[in-house]
């Protein structure tokens, strides 16, 4: 009986030994449903599928976002009389957050990652590393005694987990794309694909020799000066017979591709659509398929107090309790803090994301306009599209900036500041011109910020042809004004020319939305739906940020099962 068994557990070992054989030589990705052809095959060409890879796994600091359509808008009074946040019926797609804003020591990790590859005492880098920085001197007040927080707050490790303040709407979009090279850097080198270059003495990890994912992915021999050393072992080829084996040392198999889906996407800031459907949470009042009720805040309730026996009476976000009240009484903190307390200090939501009313306001991806155009779009809304593609130079080939094409271009910010278009190793940018739009019907501009509001198409000169238009440009809602005429029978005609007065306004294409109160706002602007904006080069002391990254595949994590519906002829 014994022998028995042992023969048969040695069938079903053989068994599984031969299919997995078969299963590799074919690549594991089966074959092409409507042609025959197997995947992965180098006998039918080596095509590639690639196959879905941690669907369900968020990336780190991040939590998931399962989307839906919800009310987008004020659910209480306008007492600030703005009009800019009447109720829109809207649907966002699944994506994924950070669970808590920027802190200070991960902020400060970019800071350093971009003085070693940047160093500020050699003149060609030393606007990149003053570009990153932070704006401290926001703590100063001319009646207030708050320089030390200009000199601590930032690097003090007392303040490492607070949220960082200071950044700029266009500095948070450089720490997401630093961030996007991080986390997939490290991908590739768990993966043994690229070597891990902090331990390479022989490289030169500096300038444009540094990784970057646009143009790992359009040609992985332009990084680190074209030195292919740096390749370990890609991803394996099956090999064709009599084909000799690679050497130990030489690179073998092929370079990662978008199509394999092991890198990360793009980190980047939430659209303001996202982040206020992330901040209500409004699943937690649903019941079946309709919501039951309106929320005011990030949690459930008409109150900012916590009902939960053990910490009753506790403010459930850091804000201004009144005029001259930041937080309580001494002995009886009602909030914790009157400045932005540390990171998870406060519940979260329903979503699991922490301090989205209260603590600092956050940057979101928008262009401000006062009104929000359902009517244009009412999925995955978004306005501040700037649509590019790549240069390529006169062989045929991407430009990457710091080579002799793609030259490093700084620009003059209005406050003074000098920053970067580009850092050296990236992919070279430019707008999108009309030949790339001919007979397009769902765009036809490379810049899309002032579309249906302030653009030509907007105004009653929306007919006349470029030519026939002051070309010069002009801010917002600029004025125009009649002037008097007489034609040859004497007879009036009002003819309206643009204003040639100066005039200065926030609301313009730099002007970007910022969501959520703070630790100097009062009540009011804890609500999710409120919406204010500042000019994109400037910071304050109580706006801070966190990232959000799009989800690939289905929706939900994990999606119910329903029976297939049997049909009666």
């Amino acid at each position: 009986m014994k022998s028995t068994f042992k023969l048969f557990s040695l069938l079903v070992i053989i068994s599984l030994f031969v299919t997995s054989c078969k299963s590799g030589k074919s690549g594991g990705s089966g074959k092409s449903s409507l042609t025959g052809w197997n995947f992965n095959d180098p006998s039918y060409g080596g095509y590639i599928k690639g196959e879905e890879r941690n669907s369900k796994k968020a990336p780190p600091g991040m939590v998931h976002i399962e989307g839906g359509s919800f009310t987008m808008g004020l659910v209480q009074d306008d007492v600030m009389f703005d009009w800019n946040t009447t109720p829109k019926k809207m649907h966002v797609r699944s994506f994924y957050m950070d669970e808590t804003e920027v802190t200070n020591a991960e902020y400060g990790l970019f800071m350093q990652y971009t003085k070693d590859i940047f160093p500020p005492e050699e003149p060609q880098f030393k606007n990149i590393y003053q570009s990153v920085l932070p704006d401290t001197l926001v703590w100063r007040k001319g009646l207030g005694n708050t320089n030390l927080l200009s000199e601590s707050y930032l690097r003090h490790p007392s303040y490492a987990e607070y949220p960082v303040v200071g950044v700029s709407w266009l500095q948070a979009n450089k720490y997401c794309k630093w961030r996007t090279n991080a986390v997939n850097l490290k991908i590739l080198m768990d993966k043994g694909v690229i070597k891990n270059i902090f331990k390479e003495d022989s490289l030169s990890f500096k300038g444009k020799n540094n990784f970057d994912t646009d143009t790992y992915l359009t040609n992985p021999y332009a990084l680190f000066d074209g030195d292919s050393t740096i390749y370990k072992k890609g991803i394996p080829l099956p090999r064709k017979k009599g084909e000799p084996k690679p050497s130990k040392d030489a690179f073998s198999g092929r370079q990662v591709t978008s199509s394999d889906g092991i890198l990360a996407q793009k980190f980047r800031l939430p659209t303001e659509v996202e982040w206020e459907y992330a901040a209500k949470a409004i699943f937690e009042n649903r019941e079946y398929n309709n919501i039951r009720g309106r929320k005011k805040y990030a949690w459930t309730g008409k109150y900012t107090r916590d009902r939960d026996k053990r910490r009753r009476g506790d403010q459930l976000a850091n804000f201004k309790q009144g005029k001259g009240d930041y937080s309580g009484i001494a002995g009886w903190s009602s909030d914790g803090s009157d400045i932005p307390n540390a990171a998870k200090s406060y519940p979260p939501n329903a979503f699991g994301l922490y301090d989205m009313s209260g603590n600092v306001a956050e940057w979101v991806e928008d262009v401000y306009r006062p009104i929000i155009d359902s009517e244009a779009n009412d999925f995955n809304y978004f306005r501040g599209n700037v649509f590019t593609k790549k240069l390529i130079d006169q062989n045929g080939k991407v430009v990457i900036v710091g080579d002799e094409l793609g030259e490093v271009e700084y620009d003059t910010l209005e406050n003074g500041r000098i920053v970067p278009k580009d850092l050296p190793g990236s992919v070279k940018y430019i707008p999108i011109t009309k030949e790339d739009t001919y007979m397009r019907r769902n765009y036809n501009l490379a810049n899309n910020s002032s579309l249906g509001d302030g653009d030509q198409a907007s105004s009653k000169d929306y007919e006349l042809d470029k030519d026939q238009l002051d070309l010069a440009s002009r801010m917002y809602n600029s004025p125009q004004k009649p002037e008097k005429e007489l034609d040859s029978l004497g007879n009036a005609i009002n003819n309206y020319k643009y204003d040639s007065k100066r005039r200065t306004t926030l609301v313009s294409d730099k002007s970007r939305v910022y969501k959520g109160g703070s630790w100097a706002d009062r009540e009011y602007w804890l609500d999710p739906a409120q919406r204010r904006y500042f000019p994109e080069y400037m910071a304050t002391n109580f706006i801070g940020f966190r990232c959000a990254t799009d989800k690939m595949g289905p929706m939900m994590l994990n999606k119910r099962k329903t029976a297939t519906p049997k049909y009666k002829n």
